[in-house]
């Protein structure tokens, strides 16, 4: 009989994950599926590593390859439903803006590969909670 532990992502940081049942995946991802459709993909995925690292106690090197892959369907279905509904009619008026950005985001990507091997978890987790949390004023002082 499988139990919660038999669950736990691989590369886990501790031996007994805060919470790391199928239940918690479910309700974690489900929350975080609303945030994306709400607020556009990127908000959710905001959200992925820290729940992944906090929640699951993975690494976060494996949490961010994780939330590679969960994001692929989140970002299938964003994506069906906003060509549905009409949504991507502001890509015309904003196409050479998007395509500099998703240049720059795969060079950046290509980068961040790169420095995966050489970065260690001392410095990645202060880096992301300090893009977090500049992320949370700037967004709390939006008008």
């Amino acid at each position: 009989m499988a139990t919660d532990n038999d669950f736990a992502p691989a590369h886990s940081t501790h031996s007994t994950p805060v919470v790391c049942g199928p239940g918690a995946a479910i309700g974690a991802g489900f929350g975080i599926g609303v945030v994306a459709a709400i607020m556009g993909v990127a908000a959710g995925s905001e959200l992925l590593i820290p729940t992944i690292v906090l929640l699951f106690a993975v690494d976060i090197k494996t949490a961010g390859s994780l939330s590679l892959l969960v994001s692929l369907p989140i970002m299938l279905v964003a994506f069906a439903s906003y060509s549905r509904d009409g949504r991507f009619a502001v890509l015309g008026a904003n196409l050479r803006f998007t395509m500099t950005m998703a240049a720059g985001s795969i060079a950046g990507a290509v980068l961040g590969r790169l420095l995966l091997g050489v970065l260690s978890e001392l410095v990645l987790i202060p880096a992301l909670a300090v893009i977090l949390l500049v992320s949370a004023v700037k967004l709390a002082r939006h008008d």
